[in-house]
């Protein structure tokens, strides 16, 4: 499961890529710096894993991942090819969702690709090409559905009513994501696989002053988010960069303490990441290692089992389960037993953000 990070050519995306992943992509005053998509395998924040460590002393502490993309900047005509339009859009279709970073900061040393700073205008350049492309294969699901009308199925003419409705929607300078759908109409969008389908976080790059007192633009953009019930972050990807610099923990708790921040503006962002990327936690915990592992939300226990390793889920018997906040509350797992608050989960068990669990399998 991947994100992708887009925008602009020089609104910050290459910075705030390595801030993330520590993966020193090119950063450059210039457009297209970014040739080949950047992959960083990034470290999900999440508090609940030192607290665990307090309590079991394991060997080692590893945190959950979230794959992250540096994707270079796209500009008007991508969907035509312009530029290197073809390569951005089709490393944008690998992705599972949308980091969009919007320049909110003016900076006459960073040139900016439309000769002025307008993150609104920015956003609507990209999503004026992603819809284009959309309609592109939104065209051909058209003409291969009409096809089927001869059938007279009742599937194959609400599949072609389903298109034709998002077709319409689309051509308006709508995302697809705004399109209202049931059950059907998702499974045939997910099929065409639109790019403009895919769920989106708003990334506002501004300067040291917005961090402490906000901008005009970051106002409108979290008023433009909410029509479209999208996410807003607001960062200073330089700021991050200095704080990236920084040796120590005491030392970077300093810098954020001197700017009035509680932690680095990127930690929120991954985080905000892996919830756009509908993804959630369980921990495995013993003397070797306590670990968080990365599942989907509404996942069952033989399918979370199976992210240890395929066995697991092939021989699943049951899981042990504890809920963190009961870990936490008696301290060990004997006394969790004690207490009685371990339960035995069998393959129908929908596993929960934060269980810690033991599973037993047979193969």
């Amino acid at each position: 499961m991947k994100c992708g990070i887009v925008g602009l050519p020089n609104v910050g995306k290459s910075t705030l890529f390595n801030c993330l992943s520590n993966a020193k992509a090119q950063s450059a005053n210039y457009p297209f710096c970014t040739i080949e998509p950047n992959l960083g395998t990034v470290s999900v924040p999440d508090t609940r894993l030192f607290e665990l460590e307090k309590i079991v002393n394991p060997e080692r502490v590893l945190p959950a991942v979230v794959e992250i993309v540096d994707i270079a900047g796209l500009v008007k005509g991508a969907s035509k090819g312009e530029g290197l339009g073809n390569q951005f859009l089709a490393n944008i279709r690998e992705c599972e969702a949308i980091i969009h970073v919007l320049r909110c900061f003016d900076n006459g040393n960073i040139i900016h690709v439309e000769g002025t700073v307008d993150p609104i205008r920015d956003k609507e350049i990209i999503d004026i090409e992603l819809q284009l492309k959309d309609l592109e294969a939104i065209g051909k699901a058209v003409d291969k559905a009409k096809k089927f009308l001869k059938s007279g199925k009742k599937e194959d003419l609400m599949t072609y009513d389903v298109l034709q409705n998002i077709q319409t929607f689309v051509e308006e300078g709508k995302n697809a994501r705004e399109f209202p759908m049931d059950d059907f109409a998702k499974s045939i969008l997910d099929e065409v696989q639109l790019l403009t389908n895919k769920p989106v976080l708003y990334v506002c790059n501004v300067d040291e002053n917005a961090i402490k007192n906000g901008n005009d633009w970051i106002a409108k953009i979290e008023e433009m988010a909410q029509t479209e019930n999208a996410e807003v972050v607001v960062l200073a990807a330089q700021i991050e960069a200095d704080i990236n610099e920084l040796e120590t923990f005491e030392e970077r708790q300093m810098f954020l303490e001197e700017l009035g921040l509680e932690e680095p503006g990127v930690n929120r962002l991954i985080r905000k990441a892996y919830d756009l990327l509908k993804l959630q936690t369980y921990f495995t915990a013993g003397v070797k290692e306590v670990r968080a592992w990365t599942i989907g939300q509404g996942w069952t226990a033989p399918q979370a089992a199976g992210v240890i390793h395929t066995d697991f889920e092939k021989g699943f018997i049951r899981a042990e389960v504890i809920k963190y906040n009961d870990f936490m509350n008696y301290g060990s797992e004997a006394k969790v037993k004690e207490a009685g608050k371990l339960s035995v989960e069998g393959k129908e068990y929908v596993v929960q953000d934060g269980d810690i669990m033991h599973f037993r399998f047979n193969v």
